[in-house]
């Protein structure tokens, strides 16, 4: 997949496509190998696993088991930051996370508000931003839209074209 480029997968129900997505970004063992710009996931070291990390990363199904109930909005956009640019902090930390809250469309202020206060498509764009603020190359959507109505699946998708097409990712 090449940068902002997109690819479908498609199977039916248990044919492997969430495991496909979870083997691509390391969260889950699999046989063969999977190459990610020349290197080889299961042949890089641990630093080199985790860089390729932060370049990708992965929106769940179901919004609303994605996200932890004991954390606001904010800790939960920002926690890859804290992971993988722990020298970002303060003020730019904070701006960081209120930036991509307007990038998928929802108010910066709503930071310190926890996710059972917001509808399951706000839900998945809390869970949008979470991928996004690492700035990857690739994010993978696990039937990002299955949990929604249909108003909220177009408008859904009409967010990830517009930041596909501003963040160039693939």
């Amino acid at each position: 997949v090449g940068r902002g480029e997109t690819l479908g997968i498609v199977g039916e129900s248990g044919s492997g496509k969430t495991t496909l997505g979870r083997a691509m970004i390391g969260l889950q063992r699999a046989e063969g190998k999977i190459t990610i710009n020349g290197t080889e996931l299961s042949a890089a070291s641990p630093a080199a696993r985790r860089a390729m990390r932060k370049r990708m990363q992965i929106v769940f199904q179901d919004p609303y088991g994605a996200l932890s109930p004991r954390l606001p909005v904010g800790d939960i956009i920002g926690e890859g930051l804290s992971i993988h640019e722990p020298d970002l902090t303060g003020t730019a930390f904070t701006a960081r996370v209120r930036g991509i809250l307007k990038d998928v469309e929802l108010n910066p202020d709503i930071a310190g508000r926890y996710p059972h206060e917001f509808s399951g498509g706000q839900r998945q764009r809390i869970a949008i931003a979470r991928a996004l603020v690492l700035r990857p190359r690739v994010i993978m959507f696990d039937e990002p839209t299955s949990a929604l109505d249909m108003t909220v699946q177009k408008t859904l998708i009409q967010l990830l074209q517009k930041l596909q097409a501003h963040y160039s990712i693939g």
